[in-house]
């Protein structure tokens, strides 16, 4: 897969139309990726457009290239559905570390502790 940035793109675009028609072209915007160049002569004779599509969109968020917002537009799913397909697939939909898992479950239960009405005012 090639990468262009919006500056390589704005300055010479028959590169990257050049290069997507043999790759896949990502085209990022301030170091995250924002779009991606298909020639049309690539996807013509696809059988199966939609699934390749998501296909597509589940590896890119699965390679970390794409948020699952991103992917699931790519795959012209709607997030609850890319959510469901993407854990079907065992691709883990929230990645963070222990530490972080530790510091989101104690913000939570502070949380819960502060906005919580006692069991006799209920």
């Amino acid at each position: 897969m090639q990468v262009v940035n919006v500056r390589q793109l704005k300055a010479n675009p028959s590169v990257a139309l050049r290069e997507a028609k043999h790759d896949l072209v990502m085209v990022t915007n301030r170091d995250k990726p924002d779009a991606l160049l298909v020639s049309m002569e690539q996807l013509a004779g696809i059988p199966n457009l939609e699934q390749v599509r998501l296909v597509m969109g589940i590896s890119l968020f699965r390679d970390k290239l794409l948020s699952i917002a991103a992917a699931a537009k790519v795959a012209g799913k709607s997030l609850a559905e890319m959510l469901t397909l993407v854990s079907a697939a065992g691709i883990p939909v929230v990645d963070f570390s222990t530490e972080e898992v530790e510091t989101e479950a104690a913000f939570a239960e502070r949380w819960l502790s502060e906005h919580t009405l006692p069991a006799e005012a209920a």
